[in-house]
């Protein structure tokens, strides 16, 4: 039996999981080689595109559950831009890691920092996690800026660190404690 989560939301954006009939608009992002050239997936084939959503939807059966996929979708027009997700990643030391991809037309736009702060929250308050990291090429600069506006460190640098598409990439590792997040909500009622 399949558990659906209930819908993230933020101002201009509604996080959800997927289904079976996102895969057209899942495909028109994650085959642009422009948008995926960071990433270690991609450009994906139609296949790959329903193999991932699939793969999205057998997660929620865990018993239990340590990774989350959201559609990430338009609050005005419920369009799908892009995805995010929160994995576990060591239950014991209560840590996870977040992603995200979205589509280019929709970057410069301030939604990857929207729905990045959603997932820490989700982290934080919902299943209660110390600690969050990303990962990202140190060429992808406009993720780097994204996981700072959100308020996390950068705590190190890994040289040659994963095998994507035919070359070694240097990897920087950024993160964030349960209580720094709070220190900053706290700084933003103020």
């Amino acid at each position: 039996m399949s558990s659906i989560y209930p819908p993230l939301e933020t101002e201009r954006l509604i996080l959800r999981e997927f289904v079976e009939s996102d895969w057209q608009a899942v495909h028109a992002y994650a085959s642009d080689p422009v948008v995926v050239h960071y990433l270690p997936f991609g450009p994906n084939s139609e296949e790959d595109t329903k193999n991932f959503l699939l793969t999205q939807i057998k997660m929620r059966r865990k018993k239990f559950r340590q990774h989350f996929a959201f559609a990430v979708t338009l609050k005005s027009d419920k369009q799908l831009i892009g995805s995010c997700r929160i994995s576990i990643t060591n239950p014991d030391k209560q840590e996870a890691s977040i992603g995200f991809c979205l589509a280019k037309d929709f970057w410069g736009q301030g939604y990857a920092t929207e729905l990045a702060r959603k997932l820490l929250e989700f982290g934080f308050q919902q299943l209660d996690l110390h600690r969050i990291f990303a990962t990202c090429d140190p060429k992808n600069k406009a993720c780097m800026r994204v996981l700072i506006k959100i308020g996390m460190r950068q705590e190190g640098y890994m040289r040659e660190y994963e095998f994507i598409k035919g070359e070694w990439r240097d990897c920087v590792l950024f993160a964030i404690l349960k209580r720094e997040m709070i220190h900053i909500q706290l700084l933003s009622i103020a």
